[in-house]
């Protein structure tokens, strides 16, 4: 018997799983010249890889946001949870034993039979009674209806800590970039300010100029408009910069009206980020791992859902003392037990089971397309900030040449206005266009480092797949555990890494369609 449940066990019903397949292309169309492939040494885990931008307040903030961000913790909290329900599958393995123990008084009519532990009352005899057991009871995995439900929660529990990771890498890229955009700011700042001075000594020389018979009095409330326009845009500019200011308080877990950094004029440029292969991508890329770990959890639920076809075979046995007497309760001739199998199984359900396997293969589809999008919008996300860094590049150097030029325009202007061969109206002109390109260099400058960090973040920053066994739940980037800690470390089967291209399926087997046993 015990034999026949041993092989019996080891016939699980339900589609073995395979990563969906997905077509990976050999290189990205917006790589360019000069950018290299990420090499093997340049695949170790960058948990801060915000440290390649060399800002040590950025360096601060990101250290906050790892302690306090409750985006992550929420994310934590969701990790710790699944850990917490591959636990509970795997208790299935094993038999469940209760102990009990009860102890009753009861009254009947004087008519009944008595014995040498009752006594008499006036209107009946009472009696006692005294027991105290174990039972256990175990259903042995017949149909791989258990291991599949463990298989399942497992590899929600890896998709979880993607989950984590992914909540983490998001956190970590939006304070990044909104921190850049604020020294963005800063830096138009110091812009509309040197500005505000020019127009102010602009105003000045046309006051004087007026004073002299030489300009008229147009001109002089034509430089006062504009030394005001500049005065407002560098007020406005402070309302944009307090909300960046503010998002990243959130980030770091910190009150807005607690919060400040102090101004600092961007003056970075973006470091060069080794560039992976497209079929690295799929390990780096915690949010493409999380979505083929769900898929193989749908897998495992149709074979939980094919399982319930078949009976079920329950082990019980029971034993313990029953007495009258509580002093005999545990001798020998108060002893009793119980042992044998059950088997039960469903003959007609109007097609429950029918309809549960369509929805759990249905599930599986529906997560395997979620699984095939996540790689096309990771690549996606690849090529935009490639392309944005190659034209922003390029936008920049012919910006430069833009504010040279204008600048050199308006020296030339000014001098001619001072000789009085021009009108102020070409002075006006002359300083709109140089503040414009400067202003233009200086969004383009910010732009660049928020696409730089883009980029870091469509590579999937420092992460790597491997960590999904490593991840602890905790706020903090998670360390390198060694895989033989019982609590850091998850099971390896059907959890290989998510960055196969090609699907190992049988040619003609959908997935969900043979059993395998």
């Amino acid at each position: 018997m015990a034999t026949a449940v041993a092989l019996l066990a080891g016939c699980a019903v339900g589609p073995d799983y395979h990563r969906p397949a997905t077509a990976i292309p050999a290189t990205y169309k917006e790589t360019p010249e000069g950018w290299k492939v990420a090499q093997p040494a340049d695949q170790h885990d960058r948990g801060d890889w915000w440290s390649i931008y060399n800002d040590a307040q950025l360096n601060a903030l990101e250290d906050k946001l790892n302690r306090n961000n409750q985006s992550i913790a929420q994310y934590a909290a969701a990790y710790r949870q699944a850990r917490a329900l591959v636990g509970e599958a795997r208790a299935s393995y094993f038999p469940t034993i209760t102990a009990s123990g009860s102890a009753s008084r009861s009254r009947t009519p004087l008519s009944s039979s008595s014995s040498s532990s009752v006594s008499s009352g006036r209107s009946g005899v009472i009696s006692n009674s005294y027991s105290a057991s174990l039972d256990a009871s175990w259903e042995p995995d017949l149909w791989g209806k258990i291991s599949r439900t463990v298989g399942a929660q497992e590899a929600s529990q890896q998709g979880a800590a993607a989950d984590l990771a992914n909540a983490r890498l998001s956190a970590q890229a939006t304070l990044a970039q909104t921190y850049f955009s604020l020294r963005s700011l800063d830096a138009q700042q110091k812009l509309l300010d040197d500005t505000v001075a020019a127009y102010a000594r602009s105003l000045q020389l046309t006051q004087n100029q007026y004073a002299q018979g030489v300009a008229g009095r147009a001109d002089v409330i034509q430089a006062q408009t504009q030394l005001q326009s500049a005065q407002a845009s560098a007020i406005d500019n402070g309302v944009t910069r307090a909300q960046d200011e503010h998002a990243i308080a959130v980030l770091v877990g910190e009150p807005a009206s607690t919060f400040s950094i102090p101004p600092a004029p961007l003056d970075a440029v973006p470091p060069q980020v080794p560039v992976q292969m497209p079929s690295a991508l799929l390990e780096r890329r915690p949010d493409i791992a999380s979505a083929e770990r769900k898929a193989a959890a749908a897998n495992e639920e149709i074979g939980v859902a094919i399982a319930a076809y078949f009976p079920s075979l329950t082990l019980s046995a029971s034993g313990g003392f029953e007495s009258s007497v509580f002093s005999k309760l545990l001798s020998m001739p108060s002893r009793f037990w119980t042992l044998g199998p059950s088997l039960a199984g469903t003959i007609f359900d109007a097609g429950l089971r029918r309809a549960q396997t369509d929805a759990a293969r249905a599930a599986y589809d529906q997560q395997a397309a979620a699984y095939r999008l996540a790689v096309l919008t990771a690549f996606q996300d690849v090529e935009d900030n490639l392309a944005s860094q190659r034209i922003l590049a390029q936008e920049i150097v012919v910006q430069q040449q833009a504010v040279e030029s204008a600048k050199h325009a308006l020296d030339i202007i000014t001098n001619e206005y001072k000789a009085g061969t021009v009108a102020y109206l070409n002075v006006l002109t002359a300083q709109t266009t140089a503040f414009t390109a400067e202003q233009k260099l200086a969004s383009l400058a910010g732009q660049r480092m928020v696409s730089s960090v883009g980029l870091v973040k469509a590579l999937g920053g420092g992460w790597d797949v491997a960590q999904m066994d490593r991840e602890t739940g905790d706020v903090m980037a998670p360390a390198a555990t060694p895989a033989s800690t019982p609590a850091a470390a998850a099971p390896q089967s059907q959890s290989a890494a998510p960055a196969g291209a090609a699907s190992d399926q049988t040619p003609g087997q959908a997935p969900g369609q043979a059993p395998a046993s």
